[in-house]
């Protein structure tokens, strides 16, 4: 009963002080501070309610639990990380997102393609990746291959879509222009066409960082080497080992939330000069 009274108070605490943090002065220290308070409260939670309630932890581990299998399995985590995110989502991440963006060009100067491609891109996306996954595993093998090209199926349409789109965003009068000038095709798509298109690019890159990391551990679930994090996943469920699964978990939202912020910052720093990037 100690650990609830301990959560209850903890959590009011937190939320006081945590109100009080938003409506000051929101310096970049305290945009930062205001969420980091708010998930320690959450894991201060998670432990009270854990052992407050006596859970058993092959239902749910507590989070210091989670913490020391983390610490303790450092060297299994880095490899499975490697295996699965840098060499299959990754690779495939890379190789899909820039298919798809030379693609896209093709797509802008046919119209033909764009009549005929993007349909059948939209039936692609559609498909589910449980189906295809094993299928992709039986072609290309059951190492990172596999994995890498379900990424590419999984990102190469979403990519392709807003590329497309931000392509054909140009401002009518700004063609017009270029065309009074008498620019080539690619004159006008590096100095009008691609800066358009950034905003809609970058849309579809941060929105494949999360396919691919989901792709590349999904496909482990149907072949894989003894590393993987979706071969750990299922592994150790299989053992009711929870505490090495959301270890797995953790190394999996930590990559794929890094991902996503390199985008983001690359992002800002490529179009800084876009009304969505202005204080």
């Amino acid at each position: 009963m100690s650990w609830i009274v301990t959560a209850v108070v903890f959590w009011l605490a937190m939320w006081t002080l945590n109100v009080r943090l938003a409506k000051g002065e929101q310096t970049r220290f305290v945009k930062i501070l205001v969420p980091t308070l708010f998930g320690v409260t959450l894991l201060v939670l998670w432990e009270s309610f854990v052992r407050g309630f006596s859970i058993s932890p092959i239902l749910l581990p507590p989070p210091s639990a989670i913490a020391a299998r983390f610490v303790s399995s450092l060297p299994t985590l880095w490899e499975d990380f490697v295996q699965t995110f840098i060499k299959g989502a990754l690779s495939g991440y890379v190789i899909g997102c820039s298919a798809a963006f030379l693609t896209a060009i093709a797509v802008d100067r046919s119209d033909f393609l764009k009549r005929g491609l993007l349909p059948i891109g939209n039936f692609v996306a559609a498909l589910p990746i449980i189906g295809m996954a094993p299928i992709l595993v039986m072609w290309f093998g059951f190492d990172w291959q596999s994995k890498s090209a379900v990424v590419v199926i999984m990102v190469f349409f979403p990519m392709l879509v807003n590329t497309v789109a931000g392509l054909s965003a140009k401002d009518a009068i700004q063609t017009d222009l270029m065309n009074t000038y008498g620019a080539s095709y690619w004159q006008s798509l590096f100095k009008l066409g691609l800066p358009a298109a950034m905003p809609f690019i970058f849309n579809g890159l941060k929105i494949c960082t999360t396919l691919a990391l989901i792709g590349a551990i999904v496909a482990e679930f149907f072949g894989s080497p003894i590393r993987g994090m979706g071969f750990r996943i299922s592994t150790e469920v299989g053992r009711l080992a929870l505490d090495m699964v959301w270890a797995e978990i953790t190394v999996a939202a930590l990559a794929g939330s890094a991902f996503y912020g390199t985008m983001a910052l690359i992002e800002k720093a490529v179009t800084f000069w876009h009304p969505s990037q202005r204080n």
